[in-house]
């Protein structure tokens, strides 16, 4: 006992013997050369502050506390998956937020402002946008998918999803994303025969969302990542059947996006062009992969310029008479309503491409008990995280090409 007193103290010594090391022999951690001062969660966190809180005012304390908080989910249910799982959910009092809208709501067919169908020009911003003739205008009846189902827990109610199972052929019942990200599949009004490119489509959520509608004549999925491209058919292959995905159905592929209109031009009946951007809740949550570390400084930067030119891209694919739905997961109006702008003034300056901005007012209305929306944008649609109903942000601006 005596002996292991006398070790302890010995070693107590050992540990007080440093400031009698020479100093040429001391070593030091060099946690500056592996630990940011600044972590990306802080410089995005403090970007927003700087520029959020211009933009949306006092509304911005509200946003920037739920995205600092645990998002919530919302299961798209696999059509092609044999598991009976819809009524589980429903017992554990999850709905459809898509089959269940707000029907007893008077019906939405006239809107005051806003973006319009056809008619006179006004300017915004240095660029013409279509503005209707009458501040009210008759709206065509909003079409939804039957087929799109996403079910979600109750306002306020913040309850995880359990993983999902596979059936006996291997296929997931459902898939776990952001609830509002739907909201662009069912907007893009998928039809029966389409052709649709999906021009940004990892990680294939919104992908997975139209296959859902088995309404697609030919789909193409694209990204301009190959590790992104081999995620994307790694959920494909895990929720689609083989017989889905036939090249005479499906064509996937790892192009670069903006020079798509070189490729395919007037070819497609939907395109979806859903962005990369500064992934709002991803950049303040997770450092990893994150567009605020200083070393991707630059490509935050060029951000804009990148987005439209894959708007303008998704434009050149589109057929006369074709739907482009342009979304991105940001808050940002550099990123949201002034891409759309410069690439409606750039496709008529340039390409000869004339677009009409569809009102996207009926579908905010019909999902307002699920979404907190955005009011007032002048152009296109939001969904702003809110604490009771924490999805988002998702911004989506649908363009129709004229003929």
């Amino acid at each position: 006992m005596a002996a292991l007193i006398d070790t302890r103290i010995l070693l107590r010594k050992i540990k007080d013997l440093r400031c009698l090391t020479p100093r040429r022999t001391r070593v030091k951690t060099k946690w500056a050369n592996t630990r940011a001062k600044y972590p990306p969660t802080t410089l995005a966190l403090q970007y927003f502050d700087a520029t959020y809180s211009l933009q949306l005012g006092q509304q911005w304390p509200s946003i920037r506390a739920s995205l600092l908080s645990e998002r919530k989910y919302g299961a798209l249910l696999n059509n092609f998956c044999h598991d009976a799982v819809l009524a589980d959910l429903q017992a554990q009092g999850c709905r459809d937020f898509v089959t269940h809208a707000d029907q007893e709501a008077e019906p939405f067919s006239r809107v005051g402002g806003g973006e319009s169908e056809a008619g006179v020009e006004e300017e915004s911003s240095g660029v013409f946008l279509k503005k209707s003739d009458s501040v009210d205008q008759e709206l065509p009846p909003l079409r939804l998918s039957p087929n799109i189902k996403c079910l979600v827990f109750p306002r306020g109610d913040i309850t995880r999803f359990k993983p999902a199972r596979p059936d006996m052929s291997a296929l997931l019942s459902y898939y776990l994303m952001d609830a509002a990200s739907v909201l662009p599949c069912l907007a893009l009004d998928v039809q029966e025969g389409h052709s649709v490119l999906d021009l940004c489509a990892a990680p294939g959520g919104k992908t997975l969302a139209m296959l859902q509608t088995q309404a697609i004549r030919f789909l193409c999925v694209n990204d301009a990542s190959v590790s992104r491209t081999s995620r994307l058919k790694k959920v494909l292959h895990s929720y689609v059947p083989k017989q889905f995905l036939t090249d005479e159905r499906l064509r996937i592929t790892s192009f670069d996006g903006t020079k798509w209109g070189e490729i395919e031009r007037n070819t497609f009946d939907r395109v979806l062009v859903d962005v990369p951007c500064t992934t709002d809740r991803h950049s303040v949550m997770e450092e990893e992969n994150s567009i605020f570390n200083k070393s991707r400084t630059g490509e935050r930067r060029k951000l804009p310029q990148l987005q439209m030119d894959l708007l303008l891209a998704g434009v050149e694919a589109a057929c006369p008479g074709g739907e482009i739905l342009y979304s991105t997961c940001s808050l940002s109006q550099l990123q949201n309503q002034y891409v759309v702008e410069q690439a409606i003034h750039l496709a008529r300056e340039k390409h000869g491409i004339h677009l009409q901005v569809v009102n996207l007012r009926p579908l905010t209305h019909m999902f307002r008990t699920t979404f907190h929306f955005a009011p007032d944008l002048h152009l296109g649609e939001m969904v702003l995280p809110h604490l009771a109903a924490n999805f988002g942000p998702i911004y989506m601006c649908k363009l129709r090409r004229l003929s």
